[in-house]
């Protein structure tokens, strides 16, 4: 018998049918750069390539005794946190967490095309802020889902507070807040990572044309595998949008909706026309 080598991550989050998001993106992409993933189930989508249909939370015992039962069994090397699904499953994975201190946490909450539930969601986003974020190696959340989350501690404003919310954040706790859709110009995507001194770097990709789901997901796997196989911070970020660009640069269609990335572009034999 072969002992194990391969990096374990154990990634929380929703199962997503298309595979566009949530748990199946994660152990695709830490498949895809050498790890093996181990999956605790928050909730299940109802979804196909255009969005999100409906929701179902996994109750939080449930959360928490998946979790639990691998932990006692497995050497864990990084967690990674995604959509939670409520304030109950937020304490939960919060409690599991915080048993792990050395281990780092990727958090990852925001699912884009997810429905909206109304005050829920307000109570959900403190609870993150309040219970979570502290504990959090690396969060990763767009320029507009970092203004959402300041408005649990904030009025809204048109001034650009992205680096005033990025330090608030960091100053609960947070390691490192890396955040995507920073201004640039029209035909480039900007992305910022922030720590305690301020911008750590700073990165500008070419804007790929076409609707993609699933990029999001992808990039916060990829950064949880490269933290997960050793690299320090920047390099990590680094690398993990390196994947993410490529594989949105060889995403497919596999539905009428939405483009998905592919996370094993790697592994395809290249056309023998090109």
């Amino acid at each position: 018998m072969q002992s194990q080598t391969s990096p374990l991550i154990l990634s929380f989050g929703a199962t997503d049918p298309v595979g566009a998001g949530g748990i199946q993106a994660d152990l695709a992409t830490f498949a895809g750069m050498g790890c093996h993933g181990l999956s605790v189930i928050t909730g299940l989508l109802i979804s196909d390539t255009t969005g999100v249909e409906d929701q179902q939370v996994i109750d939080a015992d449930w959360v928490s005794d998946q979790a639990r039962v691998i932990l006692e069994d497995m050497p864990v090397t990084a967690f990674k946190v995604g959509y939670v699904g409520s304030v109950e499953n937020v304490s939960v994975i919060a409690e599991i967490v915080s048993d792990y201190p050395d281990l780092p946490l990727i958090l990852d909450p925001f699912m884009s095309g997810m429905p909206e539930q109304g005050p829920d969601d307000d109570e959900l986003l403190i609870a993150i802020r309040e219970l979570l974020i502290p504990q959090t190696t690396l969060l990763l959340l767009s320029a507009v889902e970092l203004n959402t989350l300041a408005e649990t501690w904030r009025e809204p404003t048109i001034e650009d507070m992205l680096a005033f919310d990025a330090t608030r954040l960091i100053e609960s706790g947070c390691e490192y807040v890396f955040v995507t859709g920073t201004q640039t110009a029209s035909a480039e995507v900007g992305n910022t990572l922030f720590d305690q001194s301020g911008v750590v770097r700073q990165d500008r990709w070419p804007r790929l044309s076409g609707s993609f789901c699933g990029a999001g997901s992808t990039l916060s796997a990829a950064m949880a595998a490269m933290l997960a196989n050793g690299l320090d911070m920047p390099e990590a970020v680094l690398e993990a949008q390196e994947f993410t660009v490529a594989a949105i640069a060889h995403a497919q269609r596999i539905g009428m909706g939405k483009l998905l990335p592919d996370r094993y572009f790697w592994a395809r034999e290249p056309d023998a026309n090109h």
